[in-house]
């Protein structure tokens, strides 16, 4: 069979939520708010990072990261998801499908490297206190960050391109709102288990590990917490990687059930409300998760605001 003849499919149809007009615009607008929301919180920590000199330590860069992270994310998605709402046609060509899965699935893998990271700065911070500005410094900070990020990218370019060489001749309704593996291969012309096995491989492995080194730096941290004779310092230990626990729980909770056992039969309507969660509902409470559990943050936004107002006066 010739694949150029095979591979007729020039664009794709993102179904996302399927609902009657008006329910659609409602979300545009509920969605277009929690887009709005997620670029101010998470762009207020980067500014206050960059601009308050006191919080140009490891913690509140690699913080600084993450929320670029974030913004970066929800960009892979909600845009589009958001044209679907206002379109009749629900159309992404096939290049665009593809740069999609890319970049969520690079992002997403970036963000699975990033938290262990700041899970490893606490472990130093807490646990090797008189070490610590020693072994973690801005130098070394920057390079662990710049390496989640290459590494990142590198992970799904060969499963892609593998995806893009199979024959998809029709239907082409992916019944999601992004362009995800499993809806994709269900539409190829011709089976491919080899290439679901490895992708399924790829992201279990990565989730794994990286969950894996998180649980162990806390267990560390935890070990290290209940050694510290005074109450205080117990609480001052435990409210500084608080935040961060929450937003793992929340983050790993939900890929998991999608990508640790995708042929588990998961309905598409649950694939779309765990998709959701991660990648649009996670990045929102973020920022006030972080900046609502830390006085520094909170000092930094309160003076940025302060600041704001009188320069407008």
């Amino acid at each position: 069979m010739n694949m150029s003849e095979v591979n007729r499919v020039t664009d794709f149809i993102l179904l996302s939520f399927p609902f009657s007009k008006e329910v659609q615009i409602l979300l545009f607008l509920l969605f277009s708010v929690s887009y709005i929301l997620t670029l101010m919180g998470n762009g207020a920590i980067v500014y206050a990072v960059k601009v308050e000199h006191r919080l140009h330590t490891p913690v509140y860069l690699l913080l600084a990261n993450f929320s670029f992270l974030e913004i970066c994310y929800i960009n892979t998605t909600v845009p589009n998801m958001l044209t679907n709402f206002l379109s009749d046609t629900k159309t992404i060509s096939f290049m665009a499908c593809f740069l999609q899965f890319y970049f969520f699935f690079s992002l997403g893998t970036a963000e699975t490297f990033l938290l262990p990271l700041m899970a490893f700065d606490r472990y130093l911070a807490i646990c090797q206190p008189l070490h610590y500005p020693i072994i973690m410094n801005s130098r070394l900070c920057l390079n662990l960050v710049v390496l989640c990020w290459v590494t990142a990218f590198l992970c799904y370019p060969v499963p892609i391109y593998f995806i893009t060489q199979l024959p998809f001749c029709g239907p082409n309704t992916i019944d999601h709102f992004v362009c995800d593996p499993g809806p994709l291969l269900a539409l190829s012309c011709i089976p491919a288990p080899g290439i679901k096995l490895c992708s399924s491989l790829l992201s279990s492995h990565i989730i794994f590990i990286t969950f894996f080194f998180i649980l162990t730096s806390y267990t560390l941290v935890l070990k290290a917490v209940f050694q510290v004779p005074s109450g205080a310092g117990r609480c001052k230990a435990f409210s500084t990687c608080g935040s961060h626990l929450v937003v793992v729980s929340l983050f790993y909770g939900t890929i998991m059930v999608m990508y640790i056992s995708p042929n588990s039969g998961n309905p598409a309507g649950t694939q779309k409300i765990v998709t959701l969660i991660y990648s649009t509902v996670t990045p929102l409470v973020n920022p006030l998760i972080y900046s609502l559990q830390n006085k520094d943050m909170k000092a930094a936004l309160r003076k940025i605001q302060m600041c704001t107002k009188i320069s407008q006066n």
